[in-house]
């Protein structure tokens, strides 16, 4: 163990001992699913969670976030705009298909709008 990690398990036991520990919230509840994959290293996954916590999201999920916001954004979308952004979101799935990653579907009023639209 290194020194920080002896330091942070010095103080968590002092703490316990006064008491301040005690009537947390989720007390005795079990820790929450890590959704951080168990590929990562022991060693990166502070890393990843302090990266995660702060809203970072690697380059690869950038890009589903980018065409889904994309995707919502096309929902009242006309003419001109339409277009260009149907080709952006035609980009982004083709990006997301290489990196071996699910696509955004056009789905709801959206999905039928644009089969109509597509239809023409």
């Amino acid at each position: 163990m290194d020194i920080l990690a002896l330091i942070g398990e010095q103080r968590l036991a002092e703490a316990a001992e006064k008491g301040e520990l005690s009537h947390l919230a989720g007390e005795g509840q079990p820790l929450p699913e890590d959704d951080i994959s168990p590929l990562v290293p022991p060693e990166q996954r502070m890393a990843w969670r302090i990266l995660k916590n702060a809203g970072y999201l690697p380059p690869e999920l950038a890009a589903r976030r980018e065409a889904v916001e994309l995707a919502l954004t096309l929902d009242g979308a006309e003419g001109e705009v339409l277009a260009r952004g149907l080709k952006r979101l035609a980009l982004l799935n083709q990006r997301l298909s290489d990196a071996g990653l699910p696509t955004v579907a056009a789905d709801g009023a959206y999905g039928a709008k644009l089969l109509r639209r597509l239809e023409r």
